[in-house]
């Protein structure tokens, strides 16, 4: 833990003793960090203290060849202090600076491992780390996490919740902008759901959550930024990894990966291939009462099904990058995956005139055959102007997507005695879609002085998404296009934007500023009818950050930003999907952006005990809402623009070390969230509540290469927009187990161990009644088999960080 303190204090307090200018004769000091083979140690956090009171002065990170230095230092009498993760902290004597630039001897880093009472304890990065601007969740750390999908993790993420539709929240907000390696994913959704359904934790390293970005980031996502972050190998010469693993519920899964990595002096050449195969299992069942009329009772639906889904998937990724000099480095890359699936669905729903008296039965069956495609391919390259800092940076993407779904829905209904009412009913759609998307963007980092920078760029990106429903009713004998359903929605968007951002550090108190301005030209083009919405608009985005040190154990600071989120493609495609014919979802292509406004404050108390405190206004809030179709007596899903959306929230990281061997991290989320609407279906809304969301992380050292894991959730209820949710809690456990001299790994981990992690809601709508139950598969037993092979080192002169290293590594100073 102390390695933490020192790491955030280092942040917080760095070169701002040296912020104003100082007439006083300086000079640099320098130096080489070693590890005990003597090879260089990078990335190292060092720090210079004065000797007198042991005040920190300046902290610097060393290079891929280890070594630092502290420019413009005036004379006196300092001592150094070096911290990296899985070495003991080094301090070493004070040191006299003169007149003179001073070269200091090597210094040796001890690997940390230590016995207590035969039981040794290794130094491990922990499963949460809190950052000056976000929540690190280490996921490749994690027992828990082996073998789920990205999905099943981010639910374990602080303050992150994924509901029975893969709707994904940050502290009770939806909204939120999903990044792969700090890339924008442009896809719906939907279809976000799907591809990180599909991926496997081993194939992430770290999960960052960030609250409030700044303007160097995409407007979009008004309760934040998830940026997953997947593993890509730091080590020269050959290496790589392997992993396989089985996972049981109600059905079996398999899954396995291979990694592989070379790096010498002028290239880093690495690629990655996943599978995994099995079946998901899910059940719903909901309760309806459809009202009536002066002339007509009400309507009874008792609807209890289910979903058994076959999948297979296939995730890889390619890529090199050539270091062409000290100063500039061009990177290319594709990812891509080919995902299928056979869904066989079962619906029984009772009609009556009460819960008891039955009238009739409706059998649906639906067969749903989907098959996903996505290559995505990008071109960056980095250049360091010069040795300030200044550097510039430029990326170029382009993906494509095709899906295809075909689905037959078979529809039966049948007296109380089991005859049948009428002839059996069949539809069928084959529905193929594509997204087309390109982006480019351009970066640029100026450092004014050692306190002072500015940032900028531009960015552009082009989406072209074509869906095309093409549905079919058996009449006659035969397959007859069904006009009513049948339909085909084209949807371009343009995004343009250019950023600036100022940062600078005082004293004790770092401020920063920046505005980012987008440009938006869109076009929804319902074929069929020939139906078009276009939109075209500018929208300005400024945030504001302050930070301030009050002491070593006390630190306050404050933020404010404005974002968007545009509607989704599967928002805003209006076809209509049954799951029988009473249930059905359906899209809204006049669905305007919502923009939020968000405040922020926070508070750090002795580096480990963290506060923040946000409240944020939405207009035009994109809500999921579930709606009566009183013509056809159905219950139908959509999405609709409220009024106004408000959310006032505290979150609370609090982490107990309970023996050296035990950490316990507990995160408290409280807010308060309010929908408010004059008219939708021709009533107004008003819906709120105060909820929370608490989650206890235990780790456990057992031994020497065996850790443990005991993760508990619980989520109070909860009102969103229409929608009254039932609390829900769960329990994961975890054990790892380091063997073959380390170079393996074994896990074994039980998902929801009491198989409690079900959903249940009713409707917060006035006039409409009814109860959901939703269990998906939570409850899995998991085993999972890692290996790591190759050479893990290569001499100190072929030792070089990527662009995309070197930038996050910028990020985090």
């Amino acid at each position: 833990m102390k390695k933490i303190y020192f790491l955030l204090i280092a942040f917080f307090t760095s070169t701002s003793l040296f912020a104003t200018a100082n007439h006083t004769k300086q000079v640099d000091i320098n130096g080489t960090v070693l590890d005990e083979q003597r090879k260089p140690i990078d990335y190292a956090t060092v720090g210079l203290f004065k000797s007198s009171d042991s005040s920190l002065v300046k902290t610097s990170m060393t290079t891929p060849e280890g070594k630092f230095s502290f420019p413009n230092i005036v004379a006196g009498t300092y001592y150094i202090k070096i911290n990296m993760m899985g070495y003991q902290i080094y301090k070493g004597k004070s040191f006299v600076v003169a007149t003179t630039a001073m070269n200091l001897p090597e210094i040796l880093l001890i690997a940390n491992s230590k016995t207590l009472n035969t039981v040794s304890i290794v130094a491990t990065k922990p499963l949460l780390e809190r950052k000056a601007d976000k929540m690190v969740m280490n996921v490749e750390n994690s027992a828990v996490a082996v073998g789920s999908s990205a999905l099943e993790v981010l639910q374990r993420a602080p303050g992150v919740t994924v509901d029975q539709n893969d709707r994904i929240s940050m502290q009770g907000k939806q909204g939120v902008l999903i990044m792969l390696d700090g890339k924008q994913t442009y896809m719906s959704q939907a279809d976000v759901a799907n591809l990180l359904r599909n991926m496997q934790s081993s194939e992430i390293e770290t999960i960052e959550l960030i609250t409030n970005p700044s303007s160097k980031y995409d407007a979009s996502g008004n309760s934040g930024i998830i940026n997953i972050k997947t593993k890509r190998s730091k080590n020269g010469g050959a290496n790589g990894s392997f992993v396989a693993g089985a996972a049981y519920g109600k059905n079996l899964r398999g899954n396995t990966g291979l990694n592989l990595n070379y790096r010498n002096k002028g290239v880093n050449v690495f690629g990655s291939y996943n599978f995994n195969k099995g079946t998901r299992s899910n059940i719903i069942d909901i309760d309806r009462i459809s009202a009536g009329n002066a002339t007509e009772p009400d309507t009874y639906f008792s609807q209890k099904g289910g979903d058994d889904r076959d999948f297979e998937n296939n995730n890889f990724k390619v890529g090199a990058d050539f270091f062409l000099n000290k100063n500039n480095t061009i990177g290319v890359l594709a990812t891509g995956y080919l995902n299928s699936g056979l869904e066989n669905a079962f619906n029984r729903t009772r009609i009556g005139k009460s819960f008891t008296q039955l009238d009739s039965t409706l059998h649906s069956n639906n067969t749903q055959k989907s098959s996903y495609r996505n290559f995505a391919y990008n071109l960056n390259y980095k250049s360091v102007l010069d040795t300030t800092g200044q550097e510039i940076t430029a990326d170029a993407d382009y993906s494509r997507y095709n899906g295809r779904d075909n689905a037959e829905l078979v529809n039966q209904y049948f007296f109380p005695d089991g005859s049948p009412v009428k002839p059996q009913g069949r539809l069928r759609n084959n529905s193929p879609s594509t997204i087309d998307i390109k982006a480019v963007k351009v970066d640029y980092v100026l450092p004014i002085n050692k306190t002072t920078k500015f940032e900028a760029g531009v960015k552009s990106s082009w989406v072209e998404t074509d869906n095309d429903l093409r549905a079919e009713e058996w009449r006659s004998n035969a397959w007859q296009n069904d006009v009513r359903r049948s339909n085909r929605f084209v949807y371009d968007e343009n995004v343009n934007a250019v950023y600036s951002n100022f940062s600078k550090q005082f004293k004790n108190t770092s401020v920063q500023l920046g505005l980012r301005m987008e440009q938006t030209n869109s076009k929804g083009h319902l074929v069929t009818t020939n139906n078009v919405v276009e939109r075209s608009y500018w929208d300005f985005f400024p945030t504001v950050y302050v930070q301030q040190t009050l002491s070593k154990n006390h630190q306050i600071g404050a933020s404010y930003g404005r974002r968007i989120d545009r509607p989704s493609y599967d928002a805003l495609n209006p076809f209509i999907y049954y799951l029988d014919q009473y249930t059905y979802n359906k899209g809204n292509p006049f669905l305007n952006p919502q923009y939020t406004n968000n405040y922020e404050v926070n508070y750090t108390l002795m580096q480990k005990y963290f506060l923040n405190i946000g409240y944020s206004v939405t207009d035009d809030a994109i809500t999921e809402v579930i709606l009566p179709d009183t013509e056809q007596k159905a219950l139908f899903q959509t999405n609709e623009n409220l009024q106004t959306q408000t959310v006032l929230s505290a979150n609370l990281t609090v982490p107990v070390k309970i023996k050296k061997w035990w950490t316990i991290n507990n995160n408290l989320n409280v807010f308060h969230m309010a929908f408010e609407t004059p008219n939708l279906q021709g009533q107004a809304l008003k819906t709120g509540q105060t909820s929370y969301q608490f989650r206890m992380q235990n780790s456990f050292i057992i031994m020497d290469g065996l850790t443990a894991e005991v993760n508990a959730n619980y989520e109070s209820p909860l009102t969103y927009g229409t929608l009254d949710l039932e609390e829900r809690a769960f329990v994961d456990f975890g054990i790892s187990k380091s063997i073959m001299k380390k170079k393996g790994t074994l896990r074994f981990a039980v998902s929801d161990v009491f198989d409690t992690n079900r959903t249940r809601l009713r409707s917060a709508f006035t006039g409409l009644n009814y109860n959901l139950y939703q269990k998906n598969e939570t409850q899995l037993f998991r085993l999972n088999f890692t290996y790591r092979f190759g050479k893990n080192e290569i001499k100190p002169a072929r030792r070089r960080s990527t662009g995309t290293e070197a930038e996050q590594g910028r990020m985090k100073n």
